[in-house]
């Protein structure tokens, strides 16, 4: 077993009053994080979610620059408003989201669509009330 698997199963310990889940099979997560346009971020998020995310936090009014530098027009920004979307989803379904993502998001259509990518995650804590919702999700999921 990696160290970076989160063991789960219905036994809840206690480990300095903090409860977290353990003994069992393991499951793995990554985390996908996704550079999208503000426009697009409620279709993205609704696409994610039928791919198998069982949530995500978003981050608003992010910038950056890529390819080509970003114009100004006497000092103003003409860029579109940019929100950073992470979602932490089960390692079997994390490449079915990353694809969704960027298919809603248009991002292989032209330069500064967007971007996104997917991380390991060695440890989390704070996914025990989830992980039902995350089997269920990838029972229902990964048969479809």
């Amino acid at each position: 077993m990696h160290k970076y698997q989160v063991l789960w199963k219905n036994v809840k310990k206690e480990r300095n009053n903090e409860a977290f889940i353990t003994m069992g099979e393991s499951m793995k997560f990554k985390l996908i994080i996704a550079m999208v346009e503000d426009t697009k971020t409620d279709q993205i998020m609704l696409a994610a979610r039928q791919a198998g995310a069982t949530g995500a936090t978003i981050v608003s009014d992010a910038r950056g620059e890529g390819l080509n530098p970003q114009q100004t027009f006497f000092g103003l920004n003409l860029e579109a408003q940019r929100n950073i979307l992470m979602f932490i989803v089960e390692e079997h379904l994390s490449r079915k989201v990353l694809e969704k993502i960027s298919d809603v998001g248009e991002f292989e259509k032209e330069s500064g669509c967007g971007l996104a990518f997917q991380i390991d995650i060695e440890d989390a804590i704070g996914l025990g009330n989830q992980i039902h919702a995350i089997e269920g999700n990838m029972d229902k999921t990964l048969t479809s």
